[in-house]
C-alpha cells in the first residue's frame, strides 16, 4: 500500500486539505464566492431594471409617435379644409367682382343709350323747329304767321323735349 502512488497522492490530498483548514481558506473561498454570487445577482438586477427602463422609454416613444402622427394627419387635414374655405372665398368674390363689373359695364350701356336717345331726339327736334319755321315763314306772311309761328315752335319745343 505504500507503494502504491494513489495512496500518497490521497495523503498529499488530506494534508493539504488540512492546511486549507487550518488557515481557513474555505472561508475566503466561499466568501468570495458569495461577493461573486452578489455581484451577478446585482448585475442581474441591475439588466432587468435598464431592460424595464428601455421598455418604457420605448413605449413613450411609441406613443409620441403616434400622438405626432394624429397631430400631422390634424395638420393636414386642417391645411386642406382651410384650402378649399381660400378657394370657395376666392370663387365667391370673382363671381361678386364680375357681377359687379357687368352690372357697371350694362348701366353704362343703358345710360350711354339714354343719352344718345336723347341727343338724337333734341336734334331732331331742332330739325324739325327749323324745317317747320322755313316751311311757315315762306307759306304764311304776316303778323297771323309771325303768331302761328310763335305758338308752333312752342308747342313743338314742349312735346319734343
Amino acid at each position: 500500500m505504500f507503494a502504491e502512488p494513489e495512496f500518497w497522492v490521497a495523503v498529499a490530498f488530506v494534508i493539504l486539505m488540512g492546511v486549507f483548514a487550518y488557515f481557513g481558506i474555505h472561508r475566503t473561498v466561499l466568501t468570495t464566492l458569495d461577493h461573486r454570487s452578489d455581484r451577478i445577482k446585482a448585475e442581474l438586477d441591475d439588466a432587468r431594471r435598464l431592460k424595464d427602463e428601455a421598455a418604457k422609454l420605448l413605449a413613450e416613444y411609441r406613443a409620441r409617435r403616434a400622438t405626432a402622427e394624429r397631430e400631422a394627419q390634424d395638420i393636414i387635414a386642417s391645411a386642406k379644409a382651410e384650402a378649399e374655405r381660400i378657394a370657395s372665398e376666392a370663387k365667391t368674390k370673382m363671381e361678386d367682382f364680375v357681377a359687379r363689373r357687368t352690372k357697371t359695364a350694362e348701366s353704362k350701356i343703358a345710360l350711354a343709350e339714354a343719352q344718345a336717345l336723347a341727343d338724337v331726339r333734341a336734334a331732331a327736334a331742332n330739325a324739325a323747329v327749323t324745317a317747320a319755321s322755313t316751311i311757315l315763314s315762306q307759306t304764311v306772311k304776316g303778323p297771323v304767321a309771325e303768331d302761328l309761328l310763335a305758338k308752333g315752335i312752342t308747342e313743338v319745343r314742349e312735346k319734343l323735349n
